[in-house]
């Protein structure tokens, strides 16, 4: 039998009665734990776990200190988890005592350290400066299209146009009369095209075009929460003004929108152009006129220019998808470490995706400042998972197919590992979707598990960098703030280094602790928050926006 090393497998927390293979063993691998040798009786791939006793049926099982399933069969020592030996649970929580004092990390190296940004009139400083183009209702969309295909390139703003010299390959292949075979076994050697032209606005990173397919039809709860939505990215302090595009008999009325910016931002000024095309009449005035008003707003935003700004004026997202069984090891507790020294420093960070806080609920609502808090993250736990099991789920539905083939097979054993972004500092506050961040410190923000959904609603939070960690890959982004994408392990970063920033794995190799991880990484966002270094997903034009809709269509 083949005697694993200490380094091939981990055991996260004392309480835990399971450990993680870190590479994949095989069966009859000698684990030598606690004093205790045993054999492996089934092959366990790398970020799975096996048990360290044997489990009877209803037997709890732990990770991360907290309760993440029940063996739904015998479970002998030595054995791997799976979908058919393990089912999710989670322990049951309630209001408890305060627990806020924690350990603040040392700042000392990045007390003094600050970046190039842009300072609004509220006092929020931008890591970029764009203009918005938004429809209240997605019959604009269409409009929307025209207005970026006649502005983007004549501005400068377009992106290297890829592929297009490998269209043309396969364009002069047919005309030559090859198969379809041949075709298929052609090499398409990559180019870009670049576009013609520089940069009219020096000082603007780009015009920004958003389409969605809400606004009406819907709820008068989902119309409501849009204009919430884009009254948040409106303010955003990543985005100097905006051009919005409304029909005008639609739910998601302009007065609704103006209403939510004052509630955001009660002195706002930023240059805002709404227009409505049933009191314009033709699309032509309409289009004319948003061209007209756009451009004039892009004379006044490229007169901003970078200035200094103290890292407490950078509001962090923290987001994962596609997560892997080293999501909780590696990049997620990084995320934590970073988390805490932004907190020290004064400045604001945002933990969302609230069905991935199913199984630490108990823990997060004692970490809240005071009761109103905690109750309210109680509360909005429960109503949502209410709300998911009504339609036939719950949170123990949230692991996804890739998830579960990565080792994150319950719910719960998912949500210890992604609560880790969260560091340990206090909770300062308790936001619903889609609300907007007033407050230092750690905020919680409800949204759902999805990446694209979650990060979307972060960003109209105020969050003006986006941390996303990944253990299988995605090329998620957003319009407007600069999604940094960090992987869980060495391999995918290998695999995938067109959409990976930063590599987590190190962790995983034993070549960097959790502290200089998140360390290297506040070191990388302070080059992207002054404009020094783009992101991939900001490199690859990646824009994802899609707002969460909590109602039904009617």
């Amino acid at each position: 039998m083949e005697k694993a090393s200490a380094h091939t497998y981990i055991q996260i927390h004392p309480a835990d009665n399971v450990l993680v293979a870190l590479t994949d063993l095989g069966s009859g691998t000698l684990i030598n734990f606690n004093g205790s040798v045993f054999p492996l009786i089934t092959p366990v791939a790398a970020k799975h776990k096996f048990s360290i006793s044997d489990l009877a049926i209803g037997d709890e099982v732990f990770m991360y200190g907290v309760l993440v399933g029940k063996a739904s069969e015998y479970i002998p020592r030595g054995a791997a988890l799976t979908v058919d030996n393990l089912v999710h649970a989670a322990q049951d929580f309630k209001l408890g005592d305060r627990k806020t004092v924690w350990t603040a990390p040392d700042v000392s190296a990045f007390k003094e350290r600050s970046f190039l940004g842009y300072h609004r009139a509220d006092g929020s400083v931008g890591t970029a400066n764009y203009w918005l183009v938004i429809p209240l209702v997605f019959c604009e969309n269409r409009n929307i299209s025209v207005l970026k295909e006649a502005l983007t390139e004549k501005l400068g703003f377009s992106k290297p146009k890829k592929y297009e010299l490998e269209v043309d390959s396969l364009v002069d292949l047919y005309k030559a009369g090859k198969s379809v075979e041949e075709i298929l076994q052609a090499d398409l050697k990559f180019s870009e095209k670049n576009p013609e032209g520089q940069k009219l606005f020096q000082n603007i990173d780009g015009i920004k075009f958003i389409n969605h397919e809400l606004g009406c039809g819907g709820t008068r709860m989902d119309s409501d929460a849009l204009c919430g939505l884009l009254a948040g990215y409106i303010t955003h302090p990543n985005v100097a003004g905006a051009t919005v595009l409304s029909l005008g008999c639609q739910h998601a009325q302009a007065s609704i929108l103006q209403a939510e910016i004052q509630k955001r931002d009660p002195h706002f000024g930023k240059p805002l152009y709404i227009l409505e095309q049933q009191a314009l009449g033709t699309e032509s005035k309409l289009l004319q006129e948003a061209l007209k008003q756009t451009f004039a707003g892009l004379i006044q935003a490229n007169k901003n220019e970078r200035q200094p700004a103290p890292l407490s004026k950078l509001n962090i997202g923290l987001e994962c998808g596609g997560s892997d069984g080293f999501s909780g090891i590696s990049a997620n507790p990084a995320l934590g470490y970073l988390s805490d020294i932004l907190v020290s420093l004064g400045g604001s960070v945002i933990l969302a995706e609230f069905p991935e806080l199913c199984g630490v609920e108990q823990e997060i609502s004692d970490r809240c400042v005071d009761v109103p808090t905690a109750e309210r993250f109680i509360n909005l736990m429960r109503s949502y998972n209410a709300l998911a099991e009504a339609s036939g789920s719950g949170f123990y539905a949230n692991p996804s197919p890739g998830n579960i083939k990565d080792g994150l097979i319950t719910d719960a054993i998912k949500s210890a590992g992604a609560a880790k972004k969260g560091g340990t500092s206090p909770v300062a506050a308790v936001l619903d979707y889609p609300e907007k961040v007033s407050k230092p410190g750690l905020n919680l923000l409800c949204t759902p598990g999805s990446d694209v959904e979650s990060t979307t609603a972060e960003v109209a939070a105020g969050a003006n960098i986006v941390l996303f960690t990944t253990g299988l890959g995605t090329p998620t982004g957003n319009p407007v703030a600069p999604v940094v994408k960090i992987s869980t392990n060495t391999a995918l970063y290998q695999r995938m280094p067109d959409i990976i920033d930063i590599n987590c794995g190190t962790i995983i190799d034993g070549e960097e602790t959790i502290q200089q991880s998140a360390e290297r990484i506040l070191d990388y966002v302070i080059l992207v928050a002054s404009g020094v270094v783009q992101p991939k997903a900001v490199q690859l034009g990646q824009d994802d926006f899609i707002p969460w809709k909590r109602g039904v269509s009617l």
